[in-house]
């Protein structure tokens, strides 16, 4: 019965920490997906919800060196959209570059 009850409690102890570290995960990722919202808006000079390739160079100069692999229809504009999947997919530069990049920006570690 008391081995029972431990491997109830480790279980549950298990499934605490993996949802706070969910949490936290979840957390972090919103924290970041604001952060380039607002690097994105502010690039954005004409406020057309498109980076053309000078004002990524500008304002988002990490997404302007992988430009052409965001801008996957060669349209000559990326969108939020995109630079966010970028990042979730981790093309190239992009997904390990821009969250330093922000950060430094912000002033946030």
């Amino acid at each position: 019965m008391k081995s029972k009850i431990k491997v109830l409690a480790a279980v549950t102890l298990s499934a605490l920490s993996l949802t706070t570290f969910a949490g936290v995960k979840d957390q972090a990722l919103a924290n970041e997906t604001k952060a380039v919202e607002a690097r994105f808006a502010k690039a954005d000079k004409n406020g057309d919800g498109k980076l053309t390739l000078d004002e990524a160079k500008s304002g988002m100069p990490l997404v302007a060196k992988d430009f052409s692999k965001i801008d996957v229809d060669n349209k000559g504009y990326v969108t939020l959209d995109q630079v966010k999947a970028a990042l979730t997919a981790g093309t190239a530069h992009v997904a390990a570059n821009v969250s330093s990049a922000t950060a430094s920006a912000t002033g946030a570690k």
